[in-house]
């Protein structure tokens, strides 16, 4: 199938959410409050999201440096 224009816009949108919600979680300014097993299932959760995505072949000039620095990031977190 291939993708518009617009839904690679989307998607690449989305990817950006989840770059910032894992690097947020990881500072502490988002989920502050939730348990650690929460926090760590929300940045693995993310993490597999922008693994499967980067993977997507449509991307052409996109740059995907957040996006792999979100990723090794979220593979290192261990939330406590």
């Amino acid at each position: 199938m291939t993708r518009t224009t617009e839904e690679k816009a989307q998607d690449y949108t989305a990817m950006g959410h989840s770059v910032t919600l894992i690097n947020e979680v990881i500072a502490g300014t988002k989920m502050a409050d939730e348990s650690a097993e929460d926090r760590q299932s929300c940045v693995d959760r993310n993490v597999e999201h922008l693994e499967l995505m980067v993977a997507k072949d449509y991307w052409t000039t996109e740059s995907m440096t957040s996006v792999n620095s979100a990723i090794a990031a979220g593979k290192s977190y261990t939330a406590t």
